[in-house]
């Protein structure tokens, strides 16, 4: 018996999808950081070092130290959000193929 997608997100429980977004959710939170984001801090860290050694005033490396940190939440919301919502799809696709056919059409 061959059950179409758009069938089976109808029957998708509430207890499904709830467990289903809480683990997207916690896996996603993981993704956000990865090893560019870290390299990237690193970088605007090294950055923010060599202007101050350098005798470069607070007025300037202080707005690039605020934006290398808005960078970095930036791009990490953006993984984030990218991952949950693939993650998701996921978590879904797993709970639906543990669930017989018989059971869906309950």
């Amino acid at each position: 018996m061959v059950i179409d997608k758009a069938d089976s997100v109808k029957q998708i429980s509430p207890d499904v999808e709830r467990s289903a977004a809480q683990k997207a959710r916690d896996r996603s939170r993981a993704a956000r950081w990865d090893l560019n984001i870290a390299i990237f801090l690193f970088a605007v860290l090294i950055i923010i070092i060599l202007l101050s050694f350098q005798g470069v005033g607070i007025e300037i490396v202080a707005p690039i130290a605020v934006f290398g940190l808005a960078m970095v939440w930036l791009v990490g919301w953006r993984n984030g959000r990218q991952a949950y919502n693939r993650f998701y799809e996921e978590e879904l696709e797993q709970e639906l193929s543990c669930k017989t056919p018989r059971s869906l059409t309950q």
